[in-house]
């Protein structure tokens, strides 16, 4: 893996007229030999996706985006994200999930990706002690049904209880059942669905102020459009899926197109790892 943006000393190595190897003496032709090409350690990982610092006062909450793309906009295929994936793509999720406080993910993603609850990893223990976290991030899930299945390990041995974002008007028994179940069930809209933005804030209020989604693109959707989305960490994979699978955001358009900001760009074996924030 290499950095190639925010270009640093480490990024580019020059020869000793201080240009690029191979740059032409003038337009600033390409060519020019990037950082050197190795596998990236989690700590230096988490070292380049850690939070923002909080301003003063109290955090607020920060939630982030984790997703991957193909070149032709597939989130998924055949269903799944794992065939777009990567090794390393796989050790920035880990790492992602590391720094959380709590992963915010859809039903349906639960559903199709047979989601486990998140592990505890020595690799990050001593991070998360340092920045008052517990041994493993929550996982919340988002529901209107609570159409889930409360036998899976999700909510039978999570190492911490999972939580359901849902609305007041859900139905008792279904929320009868996973609180049976162990998970806590959490209000953030007045109707069947839930809010964005109340769920953002809810979260906050139980002390998840690292908020982290993965999911699905209806979801993210949703985020977006309310206007609480902070950063996204994008995969760019360098494959062409075709077909029909969903972009990583779905749902209505928004009045004006959301513009972020990039902060930083990694690339091992063509795949593109981007992080963009809010301006």
């Amino acid at each position: 893996m290499r950095r190639l943006f925010p270009v640093t000393d480490q990024t580019v190595t020059t020869d000793s007229g201080g240009r690029p190897p191979g740059a032409s003496g003038e337009g600033g032709g390409a060519g020019g030999g990037a950082a050197e090409d190795r596998e990236w350690s989690l700590d230096e990982l988490a070292d380049a996706y850690a939070y923002p610092e909080p301003g003063p006062g109290e955090p607020g909450p920060w939630l982030r985006a984790n997703m991957v793309s193909t070149l032709d906009g597939a989130a998924q295929h055949d269903g799944r994200s794992q065939p777009i994936s990567t090794a390393t793509d796989m050790r920035i999720f880990g790492t992602l999930r590391g720094l959380a406080d709590v992963v915010v993910v859809g039903a349906e993603t639960v559903r199709l990706e047979g989601y486990r609850p998140a592990r505890a990893r020595a690799e990050f223990a001593g991070r998360r002690e340092a920045a008052g976290q517990g041994p493993a991030p929550a996982v919340a899930v988002v529901t209107a049904s609570l159409d889930l299945d409360f036998s899976l390990p999700l909510f039978t041995s999570p190492l911490v209880p999972t939580l359901i974002l849902t609305g007041a008007a859900a139905a008792p028994d279904r929320v009868a059942a996973a609180e049976k179940a162990g998970a806590r069930v959490v209000i953030a809209g007045d109707g069947m669905g839930v809010e964005p933005d109340r769920a953002v804030r809810a979260l906050a209020e139980l002390g998840h102020t690292r908020l982290l989604t993965e999911g699905g693109p209806r979801l993210l959707g949703q985020f977006v459009a309310a206007g609480v989305l902070d950063e996204l960490c994008l995969t760019v994979s360098p494959m062409l899926a075709v077909g029909d699978a969903q972009r990583i955001a779905g749902g209505p358009s928004v009045a004006v197109p959301r513009r972020f900001a990039l902060v930083s760009l990694l690339e091992e074996e063509g795949f593109l790892f981007g992080r963009y924030r809010r301006p």
